[in-house]
């Protein structure tokens, strides 16, 4: 009997487009929800941004697997900086973190980019690490399969004195227009902040009338 070599390669989950923006009085990240797997729409309503903590969240683009392992390992040492220093940890800490996660992988590496952000008390930053654990930090980046769609809406829009109210508005725009002509992002899109009352998500109602403003 002979065996289809492909019926037993796991499926593998990929595509996508996120979003993070540094604006004056805070962080916004924005993502799609389609995951993809070997051409066809595996989920609709996938997560690619996560909470870390109050003042720290990341969005995620690649294998789901992988980032899901890279989200775990990051959040189980955020919580234990938080236990033993009774405080929050450093964004450049954490994205540092991260960054390691990806360097000790690198002989095989794990598929996923991912975008690391908060607050340090006021002040907000943002970073960007790639499979082999590059870290930069950015003012504005997008990841994944849509970003070059996203960019040109970014490219266009950003600017470093936005204020939090209108980073949501660049940040889902460029999110839609991937959406629109990505074949890998679609469905539908969330939104999240953090800015000096914390991390927050728009709700469904918010983010529909995005839609009609921006649409």
């Amino acid at each position: 009997m002979t065996t289809n070599f492909k019926e037993n390669v796991p499926k593998v989950y990929h595509g996508t487009t996120t979003v993070g923006l540094v604006c004056v009085d805070g962080v916004v990240f924005a993502t799609d929800t389609r995951v993809t797997a070997n051409g066809y729409v595996a989920h609709k309503k996938g997560k690619k941004l996560y909470r870390i903590s109050d003042n720290l969240a990341m969005t995620i683009a690649g294998t789901v697997a992988d980032a899901q392992n890279v989200i775990d390992v990051i959040r189980f040492y955020v919580k234990k900086y938080e236990l033993e220093h009774q405080a929050k940890i450093p964004i450049k800490s954490a994205a540092t973190l991260a960054s390691n996660v990806f360097s000790a992988n690198r002989l095989f590496p794990l598929i996923t980019q991912v975008i690391i952000g908060g607050m340090d008390g006021s002040t907000p930053s943002l970073y960007q690490i790639d499979f082999f654990g590059s870290l930069t930090e950015e003012k504005v980046v997008s990841t994944g399969s849509g970003s070059p769609i996203a960019y040109s809406i970014l490219e266009t829009s950003y600017s470093p004195n936005l204020a939090v109210k209108d980073g949501v508005k660049v940040a889902a725009k460029a999110v839609l227009a991937a959406m629109k002509r990505d074949t890998a992002s679609g469905e539908s899109f969330d939104v999240g902040i953090i800015d000096s009352e914390g991390y927050h998500e728009l709700d469904s109602n918010t983010k529909n009338e995005l839609i009609k403003d921006l649409w």
